[in-house]
């Protein structure tokens, strides 16, 4: 059994985390799938997968809530079941939003900011943000025996950790506090009046909204004041949960140095912080099969021996290359090992297709729980 293996079969949470475009979604409905091929009430949060493993996870239309696949060829029968949910994230905002205010009016007024509109569907950072807020709001309602998170399709790993304590920090904003003050004494004239033009802010602001107007921003925190709390509790419970022995970080790569390089960075930040890192998956390895060895000299007289020699010479030239790679990949993968010692690792040979169905993900998932 594999280390993927024991994670899908005893973990509550199962966080696939990588940098982009290595495989992160496909890895997550396998994980998915063969939990609850296994017994398991299993629901998949992912965040922009292809379109044609979307429409075989029954996801062609967006869904915040999680709906049950009823892909060809999935038992219809048995303890185990299988959701999938892709995660609104503008949507996932306003509900936090909704959760959090004191009253209807409270609400309207954020939702109906510009800046709000503008943080809630644009601003870095607020896809982890809003994929952590889900993650917990499913894991709380007892539902699932696992979630598998897909994590959103970021340059660095990181951003997922990081996400919670930057919004945290800009939603925090005393700067922006002390710069409303005098607009909540003297009233909405002094905001709507002050260009950013001539403040010590003006670099942060346009970073952040994008805007040169005050106005839209403090009328934004003036509504917020008051439900700042709520957020932070909130994230630190969602950093508690993923901190719980019962989570599982699988780390997803590929043979390439710069993905492994992140990978062990990765790893190396959820040691820092205490999380428990479950597994490395290395997608798309190369494989060279066995071939006898022939000589120089025999390769020589090959070329010589007409169309046919010509072409079996080729190809153990081809060969000989993808003996090379496959080797360089390997070294990779052992130097990651020397940094973090103690990691199962899980490698995923190229498959000859991209998983685009069910039956590719039941294909990745042989190579995965073998």
């Amino acid at each position: 059994m594999t280390p993927l293996a024991e994670l899908a079969r005893s973990a509550r949470i199962v966080v696939c985390c990588g940098s982009g475009g290595v495989g992160k979604t496909s890895t997550a409905a396998a994980v998915a799938l063969w939990a609850a091929e296994h017994g398991r009430r299993t629901c998949v949060l992912t965040i922009d997968p292809a379109r044609r493993l979307a429409q075989a996870l029954g996801l062609d239309l967006l869904s915040n809530s999680p709906r049950p696949v009823k892909a060809k060829g999935l038992p219809a029968r048995g303890p185990g079941s299988l959701d999938a949910m892709m995660l609104d994230m503008r949507r996932t905002f306003d509900e936090v939003i909704e959760r959090y205010a004191r009253d209807a009016d409270q609400a309207d007024r954020i939702l109906a900011n510009r800046f709000y509109q503008r943080l809630s569907s644009t601003l870095a950072g607020t896809q982890e943000y809003m994929a952590m807020e889900k993650l917990y709001e499913l894991h709380e309602s007892q539902r699932y025996d696992l979630l598998v998170v897909d994590t959103p399709p970021t340059r660095s790993a990181l951003d997922f950790l990081d996400a919670p304590d930057n919004l945290n920090e800009l939603l925090d904003a005393r700067a922006f506090r002390l710069l409303i003050a005098p607009a909540q004494r003297i009233g909405r004239g002094y905001l709507r009046g002050l260009n950013l033009a001539t403040t010590a802010m003006t670099k942060m602001v346009r970073r952040v909204t994008g805007s040169e107007l005050l106005a839209e921003v403090g009328e934004f925190f003036a509504a917020f004041e008051g439900m700042y709390d709520g957020f932070k509790e909130r994230a630190g419970l969602v950093y508690d949960q993923l901190k719980h022995p019962s989570t599982a970080f699988v780390v997803v790569a590929t043979p390439d140095g710069a993905a492994l390089r992140e990978a062990a960075y990765f790893a190396g930040r959820l040691a820092a912080d205490r999380m428990p890192l479950g597994a490395l998956v290395v997608n798309r390895i190369h494989q060279a099969g066995p071939v006898p060895p022939v000589p120089a000299a025999a390769r020589k007289r090959l070329r010589a021996d007409g169309a046919d020699g010509r072409l079996l010479a080729d190809l153990l030239e081809l060969h000989d290359g993808l003996e090379t790679l496959a080797a360089a990949e390997q070294r990779r993968v052992r130097d990651l090992l020397d940094r973090v010692p103690n990691l199962g690792v899980v490698q995923v040979p190229l498959l000859s297709d991209d998983v685009h169905d069910v039956a590719g993900l039941r294909r990745l998932g042989a190579h995965l729980f073998a």
